[in-house]
């Protein structure tokens, strides 16, 4: 459900939201949500310092509840 609403957030701001992918990754420490976008888009997803991301952060904290998430933006050249 997070990765979902995450994903519909990215994709409303961005220009290239065909290229936006939330994956959900289960860790000991967590949930990470690993949200991958076009490299144009990662300033917009970022935003003036960091304001966007943390505004995503908030908003998805405040839907995980006490579970908690994690979240890392990465563009979709930089492959891991």
């Amino acid at each position: 459900m997070l990765a979902e609403a995450l994903e519909h957030l990215v994709r409303g701001i961005v220009d290239h939201p065909d290229d936006v992918v939330v994956r959900d990754k289960q860790l000991r420490r967590g949930a990470i949500l690993e949200v991958r976008v076009h490299p144009d888009d990662l300033g917009k997803v970022i935003g003036r310092g960091g304001r966007t991301a943390q505004a995503f952060r908030t908003v998805i904290g405040a839907l995980a509840g006490k579970a908690g998430a994690r979240i890392d933006f990465v563009d979709v050249d930089r492959r891991r």
